[in-house]
Order: structure tokens, then C-alpha cells, then sequence
């Protein structure tokens, strides 16, 4: 039997444990390598996903690498930028079916805890993102297994960010997984997994960037890019790049950067110029490198009374916050933002059918730099960690 789009239901391999490739991760920094791996069934409020398309963020570089010490999980599949259809769905799941064109998100959404019920965030209670999770919520348990090749043994393998999509087939909590059009081309779609919904929704749902604001984004990586986009949908008046690369400000301009400060070569501390540049600071600065003494030059770059700055950057190191509490006190606030605030299963769809019927018209294209078959996944991280790539799509 299919379903209305075409795709299979499953119904030969529902219930079977599937075998296919997945590039598993051995060790820190370690070349992935492509495995024959066993992918069980669905347990209850879950699903299994095929996945067609995924992507590499910077996200999935650092723990490859190990950066933290604490997050080491190996074996591992890695991988939470991604697009596919269900295959099969586990006991108990009503919102989501074989067929069904999905987008696996990092911090899930289960609609009925308090968390999911407020306004006032979009975490939840239980499918939070938690970079030192590496089994399923329901069991702690593993769907994937690779077998031993001393001891013939299966051994189990460890997910990622409740996603996993450096698979052919992944598992995903039903809560991480976002139906979608399937009028939406999912090779563009798997962006929205991470680095636009996180850099657009933070100008849009964090800040609030609105018209005429002045805004500067410190990191032009995809989702400083994705911020700059952002904003300059929204009509900002300004939007200031800050970036050690100057290489960076021809595709900053595509997206909507006015200005570009090279940071190495300025002559004076980047949140001076800034307030020289504007007048007093920008209304929104974004943090987009994981690199705390930027955090305090984007804290300092926005204007006394009412600036906002908006920590994006992913931050292994131990320091702690580089601020004194009476810095506050004139007016300037700083926040976090995780996954650009958006309400993924219940906001997502509405985003991806503005995208198609023009409403809204973010610039996929431009952050796709390079597509590759996925076996060739180890030189799309090389080009990704030498600054070659934004995005690099991967079709499986």
C-alpha cells in the first residue's frame, strides 16, 4: 500500500528492524566511517524516519571533535540538520503518519507540559535539547546497533541532539519530528533543522527587529547570516557584520549586511566603532561565535537604555558570563536563544507555507554552498571546518 504522495507505508518493514548506511563517528576528530548499521522499530511515541537530505553544522563539528570532554559519546551518528518522510510510527502517535514530510528538530515539542503551554518559551518539559542526552527518552535505551567486528557482537550506538540524521533511516521522539508541506523541496527544508530557524527566529521572535532598528551580528558563520536575513526581512535600517574574515562580507551583503567590520584590523575595541558608527550602540547585537570576549564586545556595542544582545554562540569553555551586575543598570539586557525561540511542531509548518506562497522569502539558496553525495560526508566536514562551506547538503 502507499500513501497519497507516493511513498511506501511501511507495511514490509514495519515492525522490522532495518539495516542500511550510517556514518558513524568512532572516537574524537576520528574520519567517519560509512557502517552497515541495524535500525530497530519505532517504540511508543516514536518514529522512524527516512532521511533524504542532511546537512553539516558547526554544532555537529564540535562534538566530533570532542571540544567538550564531558559531551563524549562514542560510537556516535551525529547529524541534526536534515529532511525525509516518515516510514513507520510507534504505538501511540496520532499527528504523524508513513508518508509524511518531516524536519527533524534538536529541542522537540510535546504540546501538553506546562512548558509547551507557555508563551513565554519554547522548551519543553521533556524534549528539551541536551547535548549530554545520547539515548531515547522512553527506554535510555539505543535504536541503533553495529555489530562488533572482534567479537561479531552488536554494539549498541549512541544518538545525537535527538536526532541523528547521518543515517539512511534515524529514530526520532514523535515530539522532534515537524510535519511540513509536501509541496516544500526538502533539500532546502533540512535548514530549517537548525541554522535558519535559529538565526532567523532570533531576530524575529528574540529581538524583534523591527523597522528602522539597527542591529549587528558578531559572526557572519550561517547563522549569523541567518540573523542578518532576518533582519533584513524585517526591514532593518542597519544591519552591521563583524567577522575576523573579510572574505565574509560579499555573501554578508546577499543577505542583508550594511556594514563590515574586519576585527583584527580595526584599530580600536569593535564595540567603540560601533558606537561611533551609530550614534550610540545598536538596538540588537546577536553573539554568534561561542567566544566569550566577543559576548562582551556585542554586549557593549548596543545602545544604553534599551540594547539587547542575543547569545547564539555555542560555548565549551568553562568562563563564566564576562559581565559585572551593575553593567546592567544602564539598560542594556542579554538573553539566550535556543532555536530561535520557535515553537517547533507548532510554528514550523506555518513558516514553511509562508516560504511557499511567497509571504515570506528567505534566501535558502544562498546559504547552500556546495551539495554532495553522502558518502562523501568526511569532505564536506574538511570544507566546513577550513571556512570553504555554510552549508553543505548531503543526498542520501
Amino acid at each position: 500500500m502507499e500513501a497519497a504522495n507516493g511513498f511506501s507505508n511501511g507495511g514490509s518493514t514495519q515492525g522490522k528492524p532495518i539495516k542500511c548506511k550510517a556514518a558513524v563517528a568512532w572516537g574524537p576528530g576520528e574520519p567517519l566511517v560509512m557502517e552497515e548499521v541495524e535500525v530497530a522499530p519505532p517504540a511508543p511515541m516514536e518514529v522512524r524516519v527516512k532521511v533524504l537530505f542532511t546537512s553539516i553544522c558547526h554544532t555537529d563539528l564540535s562534538f566530533w571533535k570532542g571540544e567538550n570532554e564531558r559531551q563524549r559519546k562514542f560510537p556516535r551518528i551525529l547529524g541534526h540538520e536534515a529532511a525525509g518522510v516518515i516510514e513507520s510510527v510507534g504505538e501511540g502517535v496520532k499527528d504523524l503518519a508513513p508518508g509524511d514530510h518531516v524536519v527533524p528538530i534538536f529541542t522537540g515539542e510535546c504540546g501538553t507540559c506546562a512548558y509547551c503551554e507557555s508563551s513565554k518559551t519554547n522548551l519543553c518539559g521533556t524534549y528539551r535539547v541536551n547535548p549530554f542526552k545520547s539515548t531515547m527518552v522512553s527506554d535510555n535505551g539505543t535504536r541503533f546497533s553495529v555489530v562488533d567486528r572482534s567479537s561479531g557482537a552488536p554494539q549498541p550506538v549512541y544518538h545525537f541532539l535527538n536526532t541523528s540524521t547521518f543515517a539512511e533511516y534515524t529514530v526520532l521522539d514523535s515530539a522532534c519530528a515537524v510535519k511540513i508541506n509536501p509541496q516544500a523541496p526538502l533539500e532546502k527544508m533540512c535548514l530549517l533543522s537548525c541554522g535558519i530557524s535559529t538565526g532567523v527566529g532570533a531576530a524575529w521572535n528574540t529581538a524583534n527587529v523591527s523597522k528602522e532598528s539597527t542591529v549587528a551580528v558578531f559572526g557572519l558563520g550561517a547563522v549569523g547570516l541567518a540573523v542578518a536575513e532576518g533582519a533584513r526581512i524585517r526591514g532593518a535600517a542597519r544591519i552591521i557584520g563583524v567577522d575576523i574574515n573579510p572574505d565574509k562580507f560579499t555573501k554578508g551583503k546577499e543577505m542583508g549586511v550594511t556594514d563590515f567590520i574586519e576585527s583584527k584590523a580595526c584599530g580600536k575595541p569593535v564595540h567603540e566603532l560601533i558606537r561611533d558608527m551609530t550614534g550610540g550602540g545598536v538596538d540588537c547585537s546577536f553573539e554568534c561565535t561561542g567566544i566569550v570576549d566577543v559576548l562582551r564586545e556585542a554586549f557593549l556595542s548596543t545602545h544604553d537604555g534599551w540594547g539587547l544582545t542575543v547569545a547564539l554562540g555555542i560555548h565549551p569553555t568553562p568562563r563564566m558570563l564576562p559581565l559585572h551586575p551593575m553593567e546592567l543598570f544602564d539598560g542594556r539586557r542579554i538573553t539566550g536563544c535556543v532555536f530561535g525561540d520557535f515553537k517547533g511542531k507548532s510554528q514550523l509548518p506555518l513558516l514553511v507555507d509562508q516560504c511557499i506562497n511567497g509571504e515570506v522569502k528567505i534566501n535558502f539558496d544562498g546559504f547552500i554552498t556546495h551539495e554532495m553525495p553522502f558518502s562523501e560526508i568526511n569532505e564536506a566536514f574538511r570544507l566546513l571546518e577550513e571556512g570553504k562551506s555554510l552549508r553543505c547538503v548531503l543526498r542520501l
